[in-house]
């Protein structure tokens, strides 16, 4: 009875890690982006320069970065000619495998995802200010998503 038990724990805890970030994801995030004046034209050519703990990566505008995922912020610093710089603070939020990991993994996996960085994502979308500090959280870009999906589809009204 014991080893009965035994291996249907071990099921268990097989499929929890099963849901694991860092097994279905990836260490490396694309971000897209692109840089503007105040009044919202778009300012092509501008280099940025994206740092966190994990590195930096530089990019000209409008362009796609692959960033490492993080649990820190990352910071943003855009560039071109005589202008005055634009930065971003992007900040860096867990995602559903993560929250997974932890319901049914018992913190082990969320513990590998969180030194990974795989059970974090950064916004995927970076519009940078020329001449002014932003701050670019993933959860509003979440919230528009789907408020989005929500306009999309026919409300159901009986």
């Amino acid at each position: 009875m014991f080893r009965g038990v035994t291996q249907v724990l071990g099921s268990v805890a097989l499929i929890g890690l099963g849901g694991c970030a860092s097994i279905t994801g990836s260490e490396l995030q694309s971000l897209l982006v692109t840089t503007v004046e105040k009044s919202g034209t778009a300012v092509p050519g501008a280099e940025c320069a994206f740092q966190s703990p994990k590195g930096i990566w530089s990019v000209s505008t409008p362009g796609s970065v692959m960033v490492l995922r993080s649990g820190e912020d990352m910071t943003v610093t855009c560039r071109k000619g005589a202008a005055v710089p634009g930065i971003a603070k992007l900040i860096s939020r867990a995602h559903g495998g993560m929250f997974g990991n932890i319901i049914f993994g018992g913190g082990i996996g969320a513990l590998i995802d969180h030194n990974k960085g795989t059970g974090y994502e950064y916004p995927n979308k970076v519009t940078v200010v020329m001449g002014e500090s932003t701050l670019i959280d993933r959860q509003h870009e979440v919230e528009r998503e789907q408020q989005q999906s929500n306009q999309a589809s026919p409300s159901q009204q009986k």
